[in-house]
């Protein structure tokens, strides 16, 4: 007898043991691997923050496997405008170190409006980006809209440059067609508004080097009138891009578009 209930304190004691095993499954979240090594970095738009507006996206990459990160860009609403075009690349450069520092092996960059502008920058660029994702592009120096606005300005920043002045100037702006102000060295100025600098999109889109390019726009942001042409078709071809139209404004397209995103980059791999 004394053999028997030893057997059953036994049996008794596995299951125990087991329905604990099976209660810590359940309570522990589970993290997917498909994007284990995936580095995410998504880039704000102007005049708002660190991941503002980015419709939940680096969280749900997370949730794949993903590492992701969300800068304070020289755009940002305490920032603004605080450092060049090209200094932004080299803040996203310590961003894309701080990723592969947590073992990331490839590199997205992900941006929102003029974090968009400057996620294709950056990627036409820096050869080691796996991915684009352009959400609700924006900043559009070139433009006749923003000229139009800012012929006269860069004039004179022009000629401020050229006598060495570095200090901070009003200037006149543009953001989703409305017409205001932010302030600026004249170089800063020059690199964010020159029709000819660094920061237009379809001289970036096409210099691309064949890398995958998504493109998302709503159908009430004012670029989505500009169509595919305006600078997604410019860039290499590359079979996995694509070219994205939700039922959105452009600072919900994000959102709207946040499953398609998650779902565009897990097929890359």
């Amino acid at each position: 007898m004394p053999d028997g209930l030893t057997a059953v304190r036994g049996v008794a004691a596995l299951l125990f043991v087991r329905a604990l095993s099976l209660l810590w499954l359940i309570a522990t979240p589970v993290h997917a691997a498909g994007l284990q090594g995936t580095g995410v970095v998504f880039l704000h738009g102007k005049g708002v923050w660190a991941g503002a507006f980015d419709g939940g996206i680096p969280a749900a990459l997370e949730a794949e496997g993903a590492v992701a990160t969300s800068p304070n860009m020289p755009w940002s609403l305490w920032r603004i405008y605080g450092a060049t075009y090209e200094e932004a690349m080299q803040e996203i450069d310590g961003a894309v170190a701080g990723l592969k520092a947590k073992g990331a092996t490839r590199i997205i960059i992900i941006g929102h409006s003029l974090g968009a502008n400057a996620a294709i920058g950056y990627a036409a660029r820096r050869h080691e980006v796996a991915a684009v994702v352009a959400l609700s592009p924006g900043h559009l120096p070139e433009t006749a809209e923003m000229r139009a606005r800012t012929g006269e300005a860069i004039t004179r920043a022009r000629a401020l440059v050229a006598v060495g002045d570095k200090s901070r100037h009003a200037w006149p702006d543009r953001i989703q067609g409305i017409p205001t102000f932010a302030t600026a060295s004249p170089a800063v100025y020059l690199s964010m508004f020159d029709p000819d600098g660094p920061a237009v999109i379809p001289k970036n889109a096409a210099a691309l080097h064949g890398v995958p390019l998504l493109w998302v726009v709503g159908d009430s942001d004012p670029i989505f009138a500009r169509g595919r042409d305006y600078a997604f078709s410019r860039a290499p071809r590359n079979p996995k891009s694509r070219y994205i139209e939700v039922s959105a404004g452009h600072l919900t397209a994000p959102r709207v578009a946040r499953m398609q995103v998650v779902e565009w980059v897990k097929s890359l791999w």
